[in-house]
């Protein structure tokens, strides 16, 4: 039986009727092919997706969620819903509880790159900042040193004052 997030609880917000969100350490394949599908980066996937999370509606995964860390920050990637799981609120309960995640481990800001969605994380307190704004740690990351593009937009958001 796969664990639930935050020790076996998923809040009432999160779980539905069919769907749940649970870690994703099992699901590589389905989360790589998701990505893919969504033209979003895959070869850099960490070997242990310990801090990714997945919406699954009973047996298909619906979407995905992944935070890295790096010293007290957080790097937000590989937000992804099925086409056939969008405008469901399904990337904002994943949003939710990877946020709930980072703070759980004292990360202090998580960070973001994106070409595709920045007025989604506008919506969800994310504000956009200059690339030299964003921490050395992780800027040293896949994602900032070489998977993304300069063109990305990099946005932030503070956990802890």
């Amino acid at each position: 039986m796969p664990k639930l997030f935050a020790a076996n609880r998923v809040p009432d917000a999160v779980k539905s009727k069919n769907m749940e969100i649970i870690e994703a350490e099992n699901h590589r394949e389905s989360i790589i092919e998701l990505l893919s599908a969504k033209k979003l980066p895959v070869g850099d996937l960490p070997a242990k997706l310990e801090n990714f999370l997945i919406a699954r509606d009973e047996k298909k995964i619906a979407g995905v969620a992944g935070l890295e860390i790096y010293g007290d920050y957080g790097l937000l990637r590989s937000v992804a819903v099925g086409n056939d799981f969008r405008n469901k609120g399904i990337a904002g309960k994943l949003l939710m509880q990877i946020e709930v995640l980072a703070a759980s481990k004292g990360l202090r800001e998580i960070y973001l790159l994106t070409e595709t969605a920045p007025d989604y994380f506008d919506r969800k307190e994310y504000k956009r900042i200059a690339r030299a704004e964003v921490p050395a740690e992780v800027q040293q990351s896949s994602e900032f040193s070489h998977v993304c593009p300069q063109s990305a937009i990099v946005m932030k958001k503070i956990l802890i004052k």
